[in-house]
């Protein structure tokens, strides 16, 4: 570890629970890759997934994006192609991506459709399935608005689900972002997952929450203090 690391390290308790403000710093305190690292959020809910009514899923627009460049893939039909084109799609078009995609092409971040290609895209969902790429209408990636649904998933839309073990982790911006854009994309998403509270649910619903970066250990948060409205 070098000196700047340990002086790092020296700041950061393990044990300690974080405003969400001084954790948006902390992380960038205690992270020393030479590249931008991603600046993940994680929350672990008191939610049994395997419950229909109790599957978290949302949708959020990052207020400052997410740093990264997301190349988006419109599949739709010609009438739809100009629309898509005009709000930035990386790639538009549809039986020939169709085509690509069976064979093992998935080189996109982001996949959007119109409903009348579903057919079409349902066919691939051994291959879009496991990489999180099937467009779906509770995301807004399957609709008439294609040109919007571009634009949002190049602004900063991102969509989370919890996993089997009651945990949801998204990746929420960059290290190089100021701590108050770290604070306002991580404070999206924790009320967004506290906005999807199943109604029958009985116990904690958020029970803990953390950040950090790619290489860095996870900076605990006082999500009570949180939810209940300090900073």
């Amino acid at each position: 570890m070098t000196k700047n690391q340990k002086a790092a390290y020296e700041k950061y308790d393990s044990h300690k629970l974080y405003t969400l403000a001084e954790a948006s710093q902390v992380v960038k305190d205690i992270t020393f890759t030479k590249f931008d690292s991603s600046v993940e959020i994680s929350a672990n809910l008191g939610v049994d997934p395997r419950k229909a009514n109790q599957m978290i899923r949302g949708v959020v627009t990052l207020p400052h994006g997410t740093g990264k460049v997301v190349r988006v893939l419109a599949l739709c039909t010609p009438d739809k192609e100009a629309e898509a084109k005009e709000a930035g799609a990386d790639y538009v078009g549809l039986d020939e991506y169709v085509e690509k995609i069976k064979g093992g092409w998935t080189d996109v971040d982001v996949i959007v459709c119109t409903p009348s290609v579903m057919a079409k895209v349902g066919a691939l969902g051994k291959i879009l399935g496991p990489r999180g790429l099937m467009p779906n209408p509770k995301t807004g990636t399957v609709t008439m608005e294609i040109g919007a649904a571009v634009k949002a998933s190049k602004g900063g839309k991102i969509d989370f689900k919890v996993d089997k073990t009651g945990i949801i982790h998204t990746a929420i911006g960059k290290v190089s972002f100021t701590a108050q854009q770290i604070y306002d994309n991580a404070a999206a998403v924790l009320n967004e997952i506290a906005k999807l509270k199943p109604q029958t649910l009985k116990g904690t619903y958020m029970k803990s929450a953390a950040l950090c970066s790619t290489m860095s250990p996870g900076i605990k948060i006082d999500l009570k203090a949180f939810l209940n409205g300090a900073e």
